[in-house]
């Protein structure tokens, strides 16, 4: 397991590379030219050269990108062009909010989605599936953004019973994060649903009621562990969702996390603030993803009898070796 964490680990530079890489490219084909956005429109063009060439902006593509890479090894992501701080400092500062947000979004949505899913499984073909069935599509068919809206309209202004935008005090955490769960927590319940309906119907699900276990260890004890596997599998995958998603949450209800610091970088086309901040994400997701492809090796017996197997089958290659030898 030792060497296959590092193995991803090593696998992800490869691919912050190329994530970089993109995004540089991207910015080059992105119409707008930040230095003529920092002096203003009535600036000559000879200011916009001066500035750009000060900048570095003139210089090559692959200049511009080794230079990057470099500075972002020693830990330097470089200074934003419209603010003039310090990039890394910055998403130090602003990636607690928006890590907050996903984790307790995510939290919430797996916390309700899970117990819908194996409700709506127990109860297949009747008003209670169906209602949950139509609730999650929903749910997954209705924009954040729109159900953030209304979330402000009824609780924060109609019944002022939580502030419209901030997070202060906490109870400005409770519309953000409530609007980002409610799509994950349908896409939970619907997978939880159906991988449970799949192994409900597996031969030692009825071998363990015919020894006469109740239905509740039947579920929870026999089903559940294997049920939850899809669902394991697919967090990741929403975990990077959400990093997106919150920055319409963010922007919504003016948190100031990384996501509406991007968004901004992005309206402004300050490079380093979008280079590092992608580059900053890029990089949690993919430690994120690690940490579930773990947790999944330690919820499927099948993925740890793998790795079992071959340090026994790479001692019995020794063995022999030396019996042969003799």
């Amino acid at each position: 397991m030792i060497k296959y964490i590092i193995k991803r680990l090593l696998w992800m530079i490869p691919t912050l590379l190329g994530v970089s890489l993109m995004v540089l490219l991207f910015i080059e084909i992105t119409p707008g030219d930040p230095a003529r956005m920092i002096l203003g429109n009535y600036a000559s063009d000879e200011q916009v050269a001066e500035l750009r060439a000060e900048l570095g902006l003139d210089d090559p593509l692959p200049v511009r990108y080794y230079r990057f890479v470099v500075n972002a090894v020693k830990g330097d992501l470089g200074k934003s062009l419209t603010m003039h701080t310090d990039v890394t400092q910055d998403i130090f500062v602003r990636f607690p909010y928006t890590l907050i947000i996903v984790c307790v979004s995510l939290l919430i949505a797996v916390l309700l989605g899970i117990p819908i899913g194996i409700y709506a499984a127990t109860h297949q073909y009747t008003w209670k599936d169906n209602a949950a069935i139509f609730g999650s599509l929903f749910c997954v068919s209705m924009p954040s953004f729109w159900f953030a809206l209304i979330l402000i309209n009824i609780f924060a202004i109609r019944l002022s019973l939580v502030p419209p935008m901030g997070i202060k005090p906490w109870t400005g955490w409770i519309l953000p994060c409530v609007s980002l769960a409610i799509g994950y927590t349908a896409s939970i319940a619907r997978q939880m649903r159906s991988s449970m309906l799949d192994v409900i119907r597996q031969d030692y699900i009825t071998t363990a009621r015919a020894k006469g276990q109740t239905e509740n260890k039947v579920l929870y004890k026999h089903a559940l562990k294997n049920a939850l596997i899809p669902v394991i599998m697919i967090l990741g995958g929403m975990f990077g969702m959400s990093l997106g998603g919150a920055l319409i949450a963010e922007t919504i209800f003016s948190i100031p996390g990384l996501g509406s610091y991007t968004l901004t970088a992005l309206t402004q086309r300050d490079y380093p603030v979008i280079q590092g901040s992608v580059l900053y994400l890029a990089i949690a997701f993919g430690i994120v993803m690690l940490v579930v492809d773990v947790l999944f090796a330690f919820v499927d017996p099948r993925i740890r009898s793998q790795y079992s197997s071959k340090k026994v089958k790479k001692g019995g290659n020794i063995s022999n070796g030396s019996i042969r030898g003799q």
